[in-house]
């Protein structure tokens, strides 16, 4: 039997894939759970407009991206650290840190999104990789001084 996913299932696919079922997997499992519909004709048109208001949805959304990762590698921030007279900072510079001297930016990049390539334990400048979107990634310049 043939049918739509309408949720994502593990060895099975993704939502609004067409495969092909057992019927009694169909009809005891994934249809009471909503979580598949039959392929019929009436079914397969929905999913196809659903599909291309999901692709524009989709460009949209990777222009806005593309768009906030030029505004990341344009900008600069910087951030105070306690440090020793040997440029060692006490403790490290965190993506928690980062994120908030976004926000002071008035940029909001969850902290999960900061990719740090090793810990920031010394002043100077660094570059730190920022996750836009899972197809566009920015650089973010970040200067570490000491607090006076």
């Amino acid at each position: 039997m043939k049918v739509i996913l309408t949720q994502t299932i593990d060895r099975l696919g993704k939502i609004g894939d067409i495969v092909n079922v057992k019927d009694g997997y169909a009809r005891n499992y994934l249809f009471p759970k909503n979580a598949a519909k039959e392929a019929t004709p009436g079914n397969m048109k929905t999913l196809d407009s659903l599909k291309k208001k999901q692709a524009l949805e989709d460009a949209k959304r990777l222009d806005e991206a593309k768009a906030l990762a030029g505004k990341i590698a344009a900008l600069s921030i910087t951030i105070s650290a306690k440090s020793a007279d040997e440029e060692k900072l006490f403790g490290t510079v965190t993506t928690e840190m980062i994120s908030a001297a976004l926000a002071n930016e008035k940029l909001t990049i969850d902290k999960k999104d900061i990719v740090l390539d090793e810990p920031i334990k010394k002043l100077g400048v660094y570059q730190v990789g920022v996750k836009v979107h899972p197809e566009v990634k920015a650089s973010l310049r970040v200067w570490i001084v000491k607090e006076e």
